[in-house]
């Protein structure tokens, strides 16, 4: 019986305490500017949640159909061909458009002004900056998060402190009880603030590193693309002629 008159009794004093020093009672003594502070924490939460979801998945859909452009792509009889195999409005079909597009526009009004092969490297490089801005759209959202959202959480308990403060000054009891619990609950919003920001930082740099491949896979596409247009041959397989000539030429010489 006396063990459980205990055990009852640290409960009730662990829920009273809960009630008394948890969020909702921080938020509910904190006033405004502890409503403001996380509101303003909230939608920054939000917005980094949104933000790696929808870049992730525009990375996820360039990564994949990186990986399928050999089987889908280079196994058509002609660009033209291929690019309809491509998923629509895809990283990967919109750097083949707009190189058809702009050899398209060469022919017809720019023969004698620019040559074919500069003309192609300028709208093949506007593709590719064109492509790697939508994939970096929101990445600067996450940076700013992930370095105001600490000191707005900060702010938050500078706040609650003096407000704990005058209140302990005017009840004028300065005992531990009594500073403990309201300083407690000012630094909450340090808590939030860093809950906030550290998915950020993570988020931002796991992104920008997604985007290096993305953006590498992308420019190498292009340059083959514009080999392709150029000479008739894709540049894997102008470099194995080369090595498979420079092997012939050495062997003939030995």
């Amino acid at each position: 019986m006396a063990m459980e008159f205990i055990l009852m009794a640290a409960t009730e004093a662990g829920v009273s305490a809960a009630e008394q020093f948890g969020m909702y009672e921080a938020l509910k003594q904190g006033g405004p500017v502890a409503w403001a502070t996380t509101a303003v924490l909230a939608i920054m939460g939000a917005g980094t949640v949104y933000v790696i979801a929808v870049r992730y998945w525009e990375q996820r859909a360039v990564l994949k159909e990186a990986r399928l452009i050999d089987k889908k792509f280079w196994s058509a009889p002609d660009l033209q061909s291929g690019a309809t195999k491509l998923k629509k409005n895809g990283a990967y079909r919109q750097v083949i458009e707009d190189a058809l597009r702009a050899m398209s526009h060469h022919e017809k009004k720019l023969s004698d002004k620019i040559e074919a092969h500069a003309w192609l490297g300028i709208n093949l490089g506007r593709s590719l900056t064109s492509i790697s801005g939508v994939l970096q759209r929101g990445l600067s959202l996450l940076a700013s998060v992930g370095s105001t959202a600490p000191f707005v959480g900060l702010f938050g308990t500078v706040i609650g402190i003096l407000r704990a403060l005058i209140k302990i000054s005017l009840e004028g009891d300065a005992s531990i009880d009594k500073v403990a619990g309201p300083v407690g609950e000012a630094l909450i919003m340090t808590a939030i603030g860093l809950a906030v920001a550290v998915p950020a930082v993570l988020g931002y740099n796991w992104l920008i590193r997604r985007n290096k491949v993305a953006m590498e896979g992308l420019t190498a596409f292009a340059n083959e693309i514009e080999t392709y247009i150029v000479s008739g041959a894709r540049m894997a397989k102008l470099q194995a002629n080369n090595s498979a000539s420079a092997s012939k030429t050495s062997g003939t010489k030995t």
